[in-house]
């Protein structure tokens, strides 16, 4: 049921992406430019079968409306976050004394999904001074452009890194 219903979507998603504009006479040839629609299915077909039992546990979980919410929601959250990132890392390159302390840290999540964890490391990565190095089941490796203290306290890294996203995925995804 999922692989049919990721296709579905990918199919319609492609269906979407390759209208043609207003002009009838557009319309008219695209009705009949076939290949478009062969591969567009092949292409929905081919996601369905790779990555149809991936994604979500629940098929229909995507079209709840609660979720799309909280992900329009995360993304000036995001965005903020990406901001207040980027000022810092700006202040510190620009700053006489360089002043970074680089570093690997452990931190721990409470995301269930692989989807939502992929989602986080995803986050920590884009934001500028992070960058997320691996993720072995709950845990995830960091790399941090300042390191506070010495690093080894797990739940401070977590608070500081990934606990102004998770809360957020969590709705998304969980």
């Amino acid at each position: 049921m999922r692989r049919i219903i990721l296709c579905v979507l990918t199919y319609g998603f492609w269906l979407i992406l390759t209208l043609p504009g207003g002009d009838r006479l557009v319309w008219i040839r695209h009705v009949t430019d076939w290949p478009i629609y062969i591969v567009g299915a092949v292409v929905a077909i081919l996601a369905a079968v790779f990555f149809g039992g991936e994604f979500t546990h629940q098929p229909l979980s995507f079209l709840n409306p609660r979720r799309w919410l909280w992900a329009i929601v995360y993304i000036p959250v995001f965005m903020w976050h990406m901001l207040v990132a980027n000022l810092d890392v700006a202040f510190r390159v620009l700053h006489p004394r360089c002043p970074v302390n680089p570093g690997i840290v452990k931190i721990h999540t409470d995301l269930k999904t692989d989807v939502a964890k992929a989602f986080l490391a995803n986050s920590i990565t884009l934001t500028p001074g992070t960058m997320t190095v691996d993720v072995d089941g709950d845990t995830l490796y960091i790399h941090w452009i300042d390191v506070v203290k010495d690093g080894t306290d797990i739940e401070a890294n977590t608070k500081a890194i990934a606990a102004k996203f998770e809360k957020y995925l969590r709705r998304i995804f969980e």
